[in-house]
């Protein structure tokens, strides 16, 4: 959007520039996957394409199902969408700041547009900070919701900013996810984890120049490698500040 609340406002890009980020991803020559590709690729029941890429859009804003798959089947761009089910049901519960979202029966646009639907969790927590029963039910409850509401198994899951930990992502194994993206700030590789899959963030400050980079392979670490120092005190600073103040946004 050209004016975005200013909570989001760092990681939206204005029309005109998405569709330069797309045509630049057309312009490659890469070909676009769902999350569910790449997943059965990593679980070693298929190959991928050539020079695979996979656009992801997390959270359900309201230009979702409109605007922005639009855009994308125009130029024939498959792409997973990590839907905050809190956000999008009237009177749910959520940590999202206020915004334009989409409703959750629009979740079948989505697909119909041929965009693949995952769990982005409940209310968008720093899930790394729970408790077992807290997480329990933001990584369940959101399977079970976008389940019924699209009649079909939803495998694929989004840490809310890429928050996660050996705990969450053994849990979210358990809860029936084939994968779970996390962000990294890292280009994926072959080697990538299934339960914590690279991505990068597009924000407001990135050019065309910045995504046609990253399509050539550059301009960013290669996934997998080890959290760093600065990553687990981060994570430790939050858990103290959830176990006094509760959950928190993940932002």
């Amino acid at each position: 959007m050209d004016d975005p609340p200013d909570w989001i406002a760092e990681f939206t890009v204005s029309p005109k520039e998405f569709a330069a980020h797309l045509d630049a991803v057309v312009d490659s020559g890469r070909t676009p996957v769902t999350i569910g590709t790449l997943a059965a690729h990593l679980a070693g029941r298929g190959p991928l394409p050539p020079r695979p890429v996979l656009l992801t859009f997390d959270d359900g804003f309201a230009d979702l199902p409109g605007p922005t798959a639009e855009a994308l089947a125009a130029r024939g761009l498959a792409a997973t969408a990590y839907l905050t089910t809190g956000a999008l049901t009237p009177g749910g519960r959520c940590l999202l700041p206020p915004a334009p979202m989409m409703a959750l029966a629009q979740a079948a646009e989505l697909e119909r547009a041929g965009m693949e639907v995952g769990s982005h969790t409940v209310t968008h927590a720093q899930l790394d900070t729970l408790t077992r029963r807290q997480l329990r039910a933001e990584l369940y409850d959101s399977k079970a919701v976008l389940e019924d509401t699209l009649g079909h198994a939803v495998p694929h899951l989004a840490y809310p900013h890429g928050y996660n930990s050996p705990r969450v992502r053994a849990m979210a194994a358990q809860a029936g996810y084939e994968t779970a993206t996390a962000v990294r700030h890292a280009l994926s590789s072959e080697r990538d984890e299934r339960y914590r899959i690279a991505r990068l963030i597009v924000r407001r400050t990135h050019t065309v120049d910045d995504v046609r980079t990253w399509l050539s392979g550059g301009g960013a670490r290669i996934a997998p490698y080890r959290d760093g120092v600065k990553t687990i005190g981060w994570r430790w600073y939050r858990r103290l500040r959830a176990a006094v103040h509760g959950p928190e946004f993940a932002g």
